[in-house]
């Protein structure tokens, strides 16, 4: 099967996510220093991000995953999050990341933030390698430790994908589709 789309111009480089990397994992690394955190990366797109960033961090970590879904094959968030995979873990009591690929409308964390809050979490914080505010619906999204700001474009590579393609690709790339020419 071929690839869908067309890929663009290379939007992020690899050196510059080496560089995003380092950073959020020195400021979770002050802000945590001395206490344990808990990983959670949302699959399938933040395991890239999420596996570099655990090797980076200076304090004690463990990781657990969720898999939800709001986007299915489609291109922009359909409103509807899916929780798919819970968590393994007890949340109880601990310092919980939320660690994303990317936020864009905040629906989907701010459905995961209101559930794990009903878990009695010491804190919960969202991790994000990617921020696109100009799709923002959830107002006052706070994202605690963001990577970087990207335009509205629909983007791939690093975990990011299109119809199960382009998670392969060591940058960020944006995306043409057909249907947009």
């Amino acid at each position: 099967m071929t690839r869908p789309g067309e890929l663009g111009d290379v939007l992020i480089s690899e050196a510059e996510i080496r560089a995003m990397i380092r950073r959020i994992a020195d400021e979770i690394s002050n802000d945590y220093a001395g206490r344990e955190v808990l990983l959670v990366g949302v699959l399938k797109g933040a395991f890239m991000f999420m596996a570099d960033l655990v090797r980076e961090l200076k304090v004690a970590s463990q990781v657990d995953f969720m898999a939800v879904s709001s986007y299915g094959k489609e291109t922009k968030s359909s409103g509807v999050v899916r929780i798919l995979k819970d968590l393994d873990e007890d949340i109880t009591g601990r310092h919980v990341i939320i660690v994303e690929d990317i936020i864009d409308s905040g629906l989907t964390w701010s459905k995961l933030r209101e559930l794990l809050l009903t878990r009695g979490p010491a804190s919960l914080a969202l991790c994000a390698a990617f921020d696109k505010p100009s799709r923002r619906k959830v107002a006052n999204l706070k994202v605690d430790y963001t990577g970087l700001e990207i335009p509205d474009a629909f983007i791939v590579g690093y975990g990011l994908d299109y119809q199960g393609f382009y998670r392969d690709l060591p940058d960020v790339r944006t995306l043409r589709l057909e249907a947009e020419n």
